[in-house]
């Protein structure tokens, strides 16, 4: 059975899928990335891991995968298959395409994180059947993904969808980029996490528990959720200005609060737009999982261009 190994790295953990033609998930396995051994003992984690998936799936289907995906965090240089940066793993410029498809002996496809679970969302998931979308990760930062037509635009030089880093409060909170006042210092879910941990006096609180807190009329909570939401409404509609997406999809931790998050948020955009079309906003579909399956994606189309097979799950 023809199939692809999918590989979704992570800072902390490793999830993999062999995937079938149809986007049928075949196998899935996990794993700790490792990364408090370091960069290459993690490199070296991610080649072996991929080589038992693919033995798995010469044993279990009967022949090798046909070709791979992985998506990585930080900066990816796709066009030339680096993994450029990534703070957390603690690496600079891994040729790990190279390095992946001279293990497997097949050709291997490498992309940004976000953008894959982006591609994942717009293709089969709560952006699907949309010709344009703008997915938005609220997590520990703020990341997009730009859809268009079926793929996620990467931009000249790998930094496309960055929304984060729209300054939305000048002169506001210093961000590690090096800007004041940018997105995710405001509406990410460490932002949140941060501000309602100092406002209720527990170090341990975070994102999910101010949203319970918002729940249940807790002042300080509301004020914090609603300039949290303000910010991205803010940064949103400079977004859908600028790109016009026809659904706009927001995942993440943040999202978990589910219509906690989206009444307010439709609300606060709905007031900002004037010329602009209003998008659909909906939550994410495919949690932790459209990483991976966006990396199956990514092996599929890849191999629809060199075989020119009419394969597309």
């Amino acid at each position: 059975m023809r199939h692809v190994i999918a590989l979704d790295v992570g800072g902390t953990g490793m999830k993999a899928a062999l995937v079938g033609a149809d986007g049928a998930l075949l196998h899935r396995a996990r794993r700790p990335t490792g990364r408090e051994r370091g960069p290459d003992a993690v490199v070296a984690g991610i080649l072996d891991f991929a080589a038992e998936l693919r033995e798995h799936g010469a044993r279990q289907f009967g022949e090798p995968a046909a070709a791979a995906g992985v998506a990585v965090p930080g900066i990816v240089d796709e066009a030339n298959g680096v993994a450029a940066y990534a703070a957390n793993l603690g690496w600079r410029d891994v040729p790990l395409r190279a390095l992946l498809a001279d293990r497997l002996g097949a050709p291997v496809a490498l992309g940004h994180d976000v953008r894959t679970g982006g591609l994942a969302e717009g293709r089969i998931g709560a952006g699907r059947g949309a010709d344009r979308f703008l997915f938005v990760a609220l997590g520990t930062g703020i990341a997009g993904a730009i859809g268009v037509e079926g793929r996620v635009e990467a931009g000249a030089h790998g930094f496309a969808g960055e929304i984060g880093h729209i300054v939305v409060r000048p002169g506001g909170i210093p961000c590690p980029c090096g800007q004041h006042g940018c997105l995710e210092r405001f509406a990410s879910a460490a932002a949140v996490s941060e501000a309602w941990a100092a406002t209720c006096g527990d170090p341990e609180a975070d994102a999910a528990d101010c949203a319970k807190a918002v729940t249940s009329g807790d002042p300080n909570a509301v004020r914090i959720w609603q300039t949290a939401v303000d910010a991205l409404a803010d940064g949103l509609v400079t977004a859908l200005t600028l790109l016009d997406p026809r659904t706009l999809v927001i995942g993440g931790g943040l999202a978990e609060a589910g219509e906690t998050l989206f009444t307010p948020l439709r609300d606060a955009v709905r007031r900002r737009v004037t010329f602009q079309k209003l998008p659909e906003i909906v939550p994410a579909a495919l949690g932790d999982t459209a990483g991976c399956l966006g990396a199956g994606l990514l092996a599929w189309d890849l191999l629809n261009t060199t075989d020119g097979m009419e394969v597309t799950p």
